[in-house]
């Protein structure tokens, strides 16, 4: 019979030793610079989080951004634009190479900002003077005017939604020469000077008429611009009928402010536009988008639609693969996590919670591999039957009712080696903040029993997803061990591509120095 005792200390001799601590204070693996710049890169959403404030993200960016060559920033930043659809990293790497870079600021730009809501973040980080400059430059101002000249007047007036600054604002400071009558009618529109009223595009004329109601066909607008006009229900009732599927996703509680689910067979109608599979499939629409819309969903909204949602999200599935083999996943259930997963800012703070995430991923590897088995956890592994048949939302709220104490990343992955379970994945979906197992020998207390996991399935491999952006992680990079940042539907497609072999070491590096520039 083995020597346990001898067995588990040359367990602990094969564990790397740690070399920091995380933000509870206890110990954890440092990534390094290139590492941790890709994590905030493709999870960083600059609000504050449970445990670092948005001031504390930004100066940790900006630090790392000056430990690593100019080059891999701007590859960052077509990264975490073109493959995370993140806006206020990718528009603050930009600024960034504005003062270490001005070659390589010129040949991302195009990509990196390629909307008005991009523009307006760079112009807005540059000005605020974080990066080191409080105004645009020679180099930034020449790039921001070729932006502007580069859109027709029609893009140019749909880009003109938002504020500080505003679009108009914008071209108040670079000051861009129209090349026409129609934009030089345009400029003057946007900024409140003079023009010729009928060299206005066409989208702008049918605008001024829904607004002066001289007219009730709803323009062909971006839906914020209609979101500012004082509105009756019969004209928000006119807007809900003709709404694109994301438009009417976005907008159910809009609708239920105006009344428009009142109106016989509206709640019928957007509920079929919303569960259609063609038009779903079309939009690309990714669980986590819907996850989004059932959570914020107001009261008002219709149980029809709420069930729509549900439907529309078992066709969004179709995003997650299946895996091979025997899967666990590992959710985080304790308290840090029930905080917003793209952290608090005043008046944008989202109601989905980290827990809501990783119930959510969960809870859609269930669905598609039904045999995977779910072993949440807080201060310890909570044993919870769902059953895959059951919708993603119900598996994923039942998911999220779970915990609330302290945590314990080891407690999961302990548990499975008591049973001395057999498997060839292992999912973490967490904060990675462990802290009520700190107190180890060389390394963290999940690495002992990863090594423990390990050695009774040589072939698994463990992936650690971390929902928010933090410098640390309990499971060092090695072969068999890939760290995630990021909450987005990608990295379904980024598990499965690791469980199969054809990820290796350094994944988010490697992506992103395969950049192109």
């Amino acid at each position: 019979m083995a020597n346990v005792a001898l067995f588990k200390s040359l367990v602990g001799k094969l564990v790397p030793k740690t070399d920091a601590v995380n933000e509870e204070h206890a110990p954890a693996y440092a990534f390094t610079p290139k590492q941790a710049l890709a994590q905030y890169a493709a999870t960083g959403c600059l609000n504050n989080t449970f445990y670092a404030s948005a001031k504390e993200q930004l100066d940790k960016v900006l630090a790392l951004s000056n430990q690593v060559e100019p080059e891999f920033v701007a590859k960052a930043a077509v990264y975490c634009r073109e493959k995370g659809f993140m806006k206020d990293m990718p528009a603050l790497l930009c600024a960034v190479l504005s003062l270490k870079d001005r070659g390589l600021l010129k040949a991302v730009f195009s990509r990196v900002i390629n909307d008005g809501r991009m523009l307006r973040n760079f112009v807005q980080i540059l000005r605020s003077g974080v990066v080191g400059r409080k105004s645009l430059g020679t180099l930034p101002k020449r790039l921001v005017q070729e932006w502007l000249e580069s859109r027709s007047d029609e893009a140019l007036f749909r880009a003109s939604v938002g504020q500080n600054p505003s679009l108009a604002d914008i071209v108040k400071m670079v000051h861009p020469k129209p090349a026409s009558p129609a934009r030089e009618a345009l400029y003057g529109y946007l900024t409140g000077r003079a023009y010729d009223a009928d060299l206005l595009p066409e989208i702008v004329r049918q605008f001024e008429r829904f607004k002066a109601k001289e007219t009730i066909e709803v323009p062909d607008v971006p839906f914020q611009m209609l979101t500012a006009l004082d509105l009756g229900a019969r004209e928000w009732t006119a807007i809900a009928r003709q709404a694109s599927w994301q438009t009417t996703r976005m907008n159910l509680n809009t609708f239920v402010r105006h009344k428009v689910f009142d109106e016989r067979g509206l709640p019928d109608l957007i509920a079929e536009r919303l569960r259609n599979p063609e038009a779903i499939r079309k939009v690309r629409v990714f669980p986590y988008q819907l996850l989004v819309a059932y959570t914020m969903a107001a009261n008002g909204v219709p149980q029809s639609v709420r069930e729509a949602l549900q439907d529309a999200m078992e066709v969004a599935l179709h995003s997650v693969p299946r895996l091979d083999g025997k899967v666990y996943v590992l959710p985080d259930v304790s308290s840090s996590m029930t905080s917003s997963v793209t952290g608090y800012r005043k008046g944008s703070t989202s109601t989905v919670r980290c827990v809501d995430v990783a119930a959510l991923m969960a809870a859609a590897v269930l669905r598609q591999n039904p045999e995977a088995e779910i072993v949440p956890f807080d201060d310890r592994a909570h044993e919870v039957k769902l059953n895959p048949r059951d919708s993603v939302m119900s598996n994923a709220n039942r998911l999220a009712s779970v915990g609330g104490g302290g945590t314990n990343c080891s407690a999961p992955l302990a548990r499975l080696n008591r049973l001395k379970a057999k498997g060839d994945l292992v999912i973490y979906v967490f904060d990675n903040q462990s802290w009520m197992d700190g107190a180890t020998g060389r390394g963290t207390a999940t690495m002992e029993e990863w090594n423990v996991f390990k050695h009774r399935n040589p072939e698994a491999c463990l992936v650690c997803i971390d929902v928010q952006p933090y410098a640390t992680t309990q499971a060092t990079e090695r072969e068999d061990i890939l760290n995630v940042g990021g909450f987005s539907d990608q990295v379904f497609e980024v598990v499965a591509e690791f469980a199969a072999g054809r990820l290796g070491l350094d994944h988010w590096i490697g992506s992103i120095e395969g950049v192109t520039l």
